[in-house]
C-alpha cells in the first residue's frame, strides 16, 4: 500500500468529526446518536437525518456488522492500492442501523451476505487509526 497516497485520501481531522477519529485512535467505533429520537447515523452530520433534530451524542457502537454487499476491484482507480489489486471493498450495515464502506481483513474465500463482522483498526499513522473488519469468531 502506498501509505502517503492512503493518507491523503482520509478526510481531514475537524473540530467536528474529531469524536469519531478520536474513538478510532481508542479502538472504538463512535456513531453520532440523536438525543431526541435515538437514532444513530453515519457519516456524521449536524442534524438527526430522522428527526432533524440537532441534540446528539458521539456513542461507542458494538462493534458488530454484516456484510451487506462486496466488490473485488481489478482495476487500478486508486494508486494508494495499486500493488494490492484485487481489493476488497465492502458495504456493511452495523448492528446500529448504519451503513458503512470499508474493507474486509484476512476475508474467506466465499464471503456471503449477512456474514457477521466485527471492527477492527488499522493504525495507519501515528496519528490515525482506519476503521476496518473481519469475520466474527
Amino acid at each position: 500500500m502506498d501509505k502517503e497516497a492512503y493518507l491523503g485520501m482520509l478526510p481531514k481531522i475537524t473540530d467536528f468529526n474529531r469524536p469519531f477519529w478520536e474513538g478510532c485512535a481508542a479502538g472504538e467505533l463512535r456513531l453520532q446518536v440523536c438525543d431526541e429520537c435515538g437514532h444513530s447515523w453515519y457519516p456524521e452530520g449536524p442534524v438527526c437525518p430522522k428527526c432533524l433534530s440537532e441534540r446528539f451524542t458521539w456513542r461507542a457502537s458494538s462493534g458488530r456488522a454484516e456484510l451487506w454487499s462486496w466488490i473485488r476491484m481489478h482495476q487500478n482507480y486508486l494508486r494508494a492500492f495499486s500493488d494490492e489489486l484485487p481489493y476488497l471493498i465492502a458495504f456493511v450495515r452495523l448492528a446500529e442501523g448504519p451503513y458503512m464502506m470499508s474493507t474486509i481483513v484476512d476475508p474467506p474465500a466465499e464471503l456471503h451476505c449477512g456474514m457477521a463482522l466485527e471492527t477492527v483498526f488499522d493504525q495507519v499513522s501515528a496519528e490515525r487509526s482506519v476503521p476496518k473488519f473481519r469475520v466474527a469468531s
